[in-house]
């Protein structure tokens, strides 16, 4: 309101000064550091990438450079994971992910998930990680997603039937966080954190968005990039987002 009544801030004649002014209005107004005024005359669009369809052994070898997996003494396991697969993925390379990753975790007497270097990935992916770690009956609600654009929530479940032997409920679980842990993989160490089958140790992390869009303000050279969904946790009626999850 502030701003919107001040016109002495239209006259600013630099584009990138005024965007900041915006956004610094903005973002005093709704407490939301998400919420961004930019100018960007030179802006092309990210388009996601697509995972290309390649051979099962081929996509394996991708995925391999974002997954880190060790076995260190007193029998506990370490699994570093950048990337959070969708579904769609999983359901592909599933039997080779089990043999090269997850059969080699499971004989271990605790597990170090490490998410410090999570920063992308795909909501559809937290149903099948959070299965492993709980039990096959019931279902277990883990998370609700509340999508702006199309007005609907959708819940996810914790998966009856999964590729393998899960990990179990009373074998240690440490997910190590840091302040670059961002977006799907709050969501993931939240579910964990709130369905107390998962110690979180580390930094405070981002407090990210399920989903950002970046949108054009009509013809002109400027873009809001705004949070276009919320997550929100059945247990605490609550969200990670703009707070990030807060280690134990």
């Amino acid at each position: 309101a502030a701003a919107g009544s001040n016109t002495e801030i239209l006259n600013i004649p630099d584009g990138e000064a005024l965007a900041n002014v915006l956004s610094a209005g903005v973002q005093s107004t709704v407490s939301d550091p998400r919420l961004k005024v930019s100018y960007e005359p030179n802006y092309v669009p990210v388009v996601a990438p697509q995972m290309p369809p390649l051979p099962p052994e081929q996509l394996v070898a991708i995925l391999q450079t974002s997954i880190k997996l060790d076995i260190l003494e007193g029998n506990i396991g370490y699994l570093r994971i950048d990337h959070i697969l969708g579904e769609d993925v999983a359901e592909k390379i599933g039997p080779m992910l089990l043999d090269l990753v997850w059969n080699k975790i499971l004989p271990t007497s605790a597990l170090i998930f490490d998410l410090r270097y999570t920063s992308t990935g795909d909501i559809s992916g937290i149903p099948y990680i959070v299965s492993y770690f709980t039990e096959a009956e019931p279902a277990i609600h883990i998370d609700s997603v509340y999508d702006r654009p199309s007005n609907t929530t959708t819940k996810m479940f914790s998966m009856t039937t999964l590729l393998g032997e899960r990990y179990g409920t009373t074998k240690p679980l440490i997910m190590l966080t840091s302040k670059n842990t961002i977006g799907i993989a709050e969501d993931l160490a939240y579910c964990l954190q709130n369905l107390k089958r998962a110690t979180i140790v580390g930094e405070k992390t981002a407090g990210g968005s399920v989903n950002i869009d970046k949108i054009r303000v009509a013809d002109t050279d400027f873009y809001v990039t705004v949070p276009t969904a919320k997550s929100i946790n059945p247990i605490t009626g609550s969200t990670w987002e703009i707070r990030g999850v807060t280690p134990d």
